[in-house]
C-alpha cells in the first residue's frame, strides 16, 4: 500500500510541476513573441515530432531555446509540428498494446504551449515565425501495397524512391526494446503503420519546405522514424540538417550538423591538451571512477564497489583475466555499431566460442547497465543470451548484471585486455593504459583509440594474438587520442543548459529555470548554437 501511495504522490506532484512550468513556458514564450524584431532572410525550420509527448523533455528544452534565441535575433523561425500526424508514433507506441490509441491529445497540448503567442502557417507567412500542425491523412495505394508483406519485407521496403522500411527500424526497434524483430502480427502491424506515418510525413514535409524554402532544419537525433524521414527529404533537396542530442555533461546539449547519434567530433590534428586542460579531465575521470556519474539525467551507481574477496578468490585460479562490456541492443547508437558484426549478440557467440576454446582465461562478462533502466528496460539482454546458452555453466566465466555497482574500472586495472562492442568504457580504458579490442564503431573509433579488426576473420586472429600473448603493446597515440576525444565530448561538443534548464520530478525531464531573455542571447551555448546554424560553425565551445 505504502508503494501505491508512494506512486500517486509522485504522479501528482509531476501533475502540479508539469502545469507550473507549462504556465512559465507560455508567459516566455508570449514575451519572445513580442519581442522579436522583424524577422530576415530564409527561416530555420524546427522539427517536432519524438522529443516529447506529455512533459518538456531535455531535447524539446534545447529546441525551444535555440528556436527563441534566433527569432529574438530576427531570424524567422518556421516550427513543423505533430497534430495527430502520425498513425503510431513512437514513444506513443504501448508495445504490450500496439493497437492501442495514441496519447495526441496531451502531447498536442504539450507542444501548443511552447508554440505560444507563434502565429499559425499560412502560404502568405512562409518567411515570417509561424507553427505548421501536420495531421495524418492514411494513403490507401501504399497500405494495399504492404498489406501482406513481412517484417524482412517491410524492412527494406522503398516507396517512390523514398527507403520508408529502413526508416522506420531503428525506431521500431527501440520501442520494442529489441534488435531482432519477430515476424508475427503485432510487430507486422506497427511496421506498416509506421512506414505508412513515415510516408505521411515525407509528404507533407516535402510540401512545406519547396513553401518555405528554409536555409536549415533542425531535428532531434534523426533515429527515429518521423526525424529520419524529415532529414531524408531535406537532404534530397541539398538542404542542411542539424541534429541535436543530450550531451555528455549533465543538463547540456549536442548539436551537430552529423549524426548526433554518431558524435561526429572534428579534432585539430596538432590540438594538445594544457596543463589546465589536463587537470580539469583529470578531475573528471576522478569522479567518473567513483561512480559519481549520470547518463541522460540516470545516476546509476549510488555506491560503486570494488572486487570482492570471493572474485579474487576465482580470478587467482586462471591466467589471465579479460572483461567483456556489452551495450543496449536496441540503442540509437547501435545502427552506427554493426559494421563488422550483423549486432551485438553475434558478437557474442564469437566470444563464446573463445571462452570454451580458453580455459586459462577469466571471462567477466558485464551487462549495460540501462538495460534494466525504469520504463526503458530491454526485451533482450545479455542475460537472456546466457542463460539460452547456458553460459553461467562455464568455469571460466563471471556475469555482472546490470544492477551489480562492481567498479569496472578496478576490474580493467586487473585485466590483460579490455573487450568491448562499442561503450564508452573502452575509451575510459585506454586513457588507463589499457589494452581495448572493439567490435563495434563506437563513438570514439573515428579516432585510433582503441584496436579495432575491419572483419569477423579479423577481429578472430586478433583476439587470439591478444589472448596467447605475453605482453601487448598499445600504440601511444591510443591514449593521446582517447584523452583528447574525451575532452572535445566533454568541455568542447557539451554545450551547457544548467542556467536555463534544471532536472524536472522525473530526472529525464526538465524545466525551465527563471532567466532572462538577455541572459539567454549571451549564453556562450545559444552564442555557439547560433554561429553554428547560420555560419556553418562548428558548435564547439571554445577552451
Amino acid at each position: 500500500m505504502k508503494s501505491l501511495n508512494e506512486f500517486f504522490t509522485q504522479r501528482l506532484k509531476r501533475g502540479v510541476v508539469r502545469r507550473l512550468n507549462n504556465l512559465k513556458i507560455a508567459r516566455v514564450a508570449r514575451e519572445v513573441a513580442r519581442r522579436e524584431p522583424p524577422p530576415s532572410g530564409a527561416p530555420v525550420v524546427f522539427f517536432k515530432a519524438s522529443s516529447g509527448i506529455d512533459d518538456l523533455s531535455w531535447n524539446s528544452g534545447f529546441h525551444l531555446l535555440a528556436s527563441w534565441a534566433l527569432r529574438l535575433k530576427g531570424v524567422p523561425v518556421a516550427y513543423f509540428a505533430c497534430h495527430s500526424g502520425m498513425s503510431k508514433c513512437v514513444l506513443g507506441t504501448d508495445r504490450d498494446n500496439p493497437h492501442r490509441a495514441m496519447p495526441c491529445r496531451s502531447c498536442v497540448y504539450q507542444s501548443k504551449t511552447l508554440y505560444s503567442g507563434v502565429e499559425p502557417f499560412k502560404r502568405s507567412n512562409a518567411q515570417t515565425t509561424h507553427v505548421n500542425w501536420f495531421e495524418y491523412h492514411r494513403d490507401e495505394e501504399l497500405a494495399s501495397r504492404i498489406s501482406s508483406l513481412s517484417v524482412p519485407e517491410l524492412s527494406t521496403f522503398h516507396f517512390q524512391g523514398i527507403p520508408l522500411g529502413p526508416l522506420c527500424l531503428p525506431g521500431l526497434r527501440w520501442i520494442l526494446r529489441i534488435h531482432h524483430l519477430n515476424d508475427d502480427e503485432n510487430t507486422r502491424y506497427l511496421l506498416r503503420e509506421y512506414i505508412l506515418s513515415a510516408w505521411n510525413v515525407a509528404r507533407k514535409f516535402s510540401d512545406f519546405l519547396d513553401q518555405t524554402q528554409p536555409r536549415a532544419v533542425v531535428v532531434f537525433n534523426g533515429q527515429f522514424y518521423p526525424e529520419a524521414a524529415a532529414r531524408w527529404v531535406a537532404q534530397q533537396r541539398g538542404i542542411r540538417v542539424l541534429t541535436h542530442e543530450v550531451g555528455l555533461q549533465p543538463a547540456s546539449a549536442f548539436f551537430t550538423d552529423g549524426e548526433a547519434t554518431a558524435y561526429p567530433i572534428r579534432i585539430p590534428d596538432e590540438f594538445e591538451l594544457n596543463d589546465e586542460q589536463n587537470a580539469r579531465l583529470d578531475a573528471y575521470l576522478a569522479r567518473r571512477f567513483q561512480g559519481d556519474f549520470t547518463m541522460a539525467g540516470i545516476k546509476f551507481w549510488a555506491d560503486m564497489k570494488g572486487l570482492d574477496e570471493a572474485f579474487l578468490q576465482k580470478a587467482a585460479r586462471f591466467k589471465q583475466i579479460v572483461p567483456v562490456f556489452t551495450n543496449v541492443i536496441f540503442d540509437t547508437s547501435q545502427p552506427h555499431a554493426n559494421t563488422v558484426f550483423e549486432d551485438m549478440f553475434e558478437w557474442l557467440d564469437v566470444v563464446l566460442e573463445t571462452i570454451r576454446s580458453h580455459r586459462e582465461t577469466l571471462f567477466v562478462i558485464r551487462a549495460h547497465p540501462d538495460e534494466l533502466r525504469a520504463r526503458k528496460s530491454s526485451r533482450e539482454t545479455v542475460q537472456g543470451w546466457m542463460e539460452r546458452h547456458e553460459v553461467q555453466k562455464e568455469p571460466n566465466v563471471v556475469f555482472v548484471r546490470p544492477t551489480e555497482a562492481l567498479s569496472s574500472y578496478e576490474l580493467i586495472q586487473k585485466s590483460k585486455f579490455v573487450m568491448i562492442y562499442n561503450s564508452t568504457i573502452g575509451l575510459e580504458a585506454s586513457i588507463m593504459g589499457a589494452a581495448v579490442l572493439c567490435a563495434g564503431r563506437a563513438r570514439f573509433t573515428q579516432y585510433p583509440t582503441v584496436f579495432f579488426p575491419q572483419s569477423v576473420e579479423a577481429y578472430k586472429a586478433q583476439l587470439e594474438k591478444f589472448l596467447n600473448a605475453e605482453r601487448i603493446e598499445t600504440p601511444p597515440e591510443f591514449r593521446r587520442n582517447a584523452r583528447r576525444f574525451l575532452y572535445y565530448q566533454l568541455f568542447r561538443t557539451s554545450l551547457p543548459f544548467g542556467d536555463f534548464l534544471e532536472p524536472s520530478v522525473r530526472t529525464t525531464q526538465t524545466r525551465l529555470k527563471s532567466f532572462t531573455l538577455e541572459a539567454l542571447l549571451k549564453s556562450e551555448s545559444i552564442t555557439t548554437i547560433l554561429e553554428g546554424m547560420l555560419n556553418d560553425g562548428d558548435f564547439l565551445l571554445g577552451g
